[in-house]
């Protein structure tokens, strides 16, 4: 398991109403947000929090691409100089022969491709353990975590009780 030694306190809320709230509260007394973990995507989250749009489509565009051409140009060399053959009467090269094939091998590439680039930014996949705040935030809650050596303890205790948070705890992760 990953120790980052951060001390990290955090409040639980019941509703992502109450939750955008207390984002526009955080940002507006600048406090910095450690991270915010929600059990479903929460529209207009992301804006407050200035997170970006994910590059992960020029990756899936990549993965396409390299996936189009091992079909397109594998297929062409084998049908035109490996083993040359007339199949019912088509050309060495039949394009449209060739496109369920490259279809599917660049929606495969570009699928596995994504896959993998995710769970790797992330730093996610086999043997890796990340630290849970708590249970219910998977389930029905709604997290705003600060680091301690950004924003006071005191500072965040302050901050959950004037928006409404249900819980309030710290954790070591």
């Amino acid at each position: 398991m990953r120790k980052f030694n951060k001390e990290i306190v955090f409040g639980l809320y019941d509703d992502e109403t109450d939750l955008l709230k207390a984002v526009k509260t955080a940002n507006a007394d600048h406090l910095d947000i450690y991270n915010v973990y929600t059990p479903f995507p929460v529209h207009g989250l992301d804006p407050l929090l200035g997170l970006e749009e994910s590059r992960l489509h020029i990756a899936g565009f990549i993965y396409g691409l390299i996936g189009f051409l091992t079909a397109f140009l594998g297929m062409t060399w084998v049908f035109t100089k490996d083993w040359p053959i007339i199949f019912g009467g088509k050309p060495y090269w039949s394009v449209p022969a060739f496109i369920p094939i490259t279809f599917e091998l660049t929606v495969l590439f570009a699928s596995v491709g994504m896959t993998i680039t995710f769970y790797v930014i992330n730093g996610l996949g086999f043997g890796v353990t990340n630290p849970i705040l708590h249970d219910r935030i998977t389930d029905d809650k709604f997290c705003i975590a600060f680091d301690t050596h950004e924003v006071s303890e005191g500072t965040a205790q302050s901050f959950f009780e004037a928006t409404g948070a249900s819980l309030v705890d710290i954790k070591n992760i």
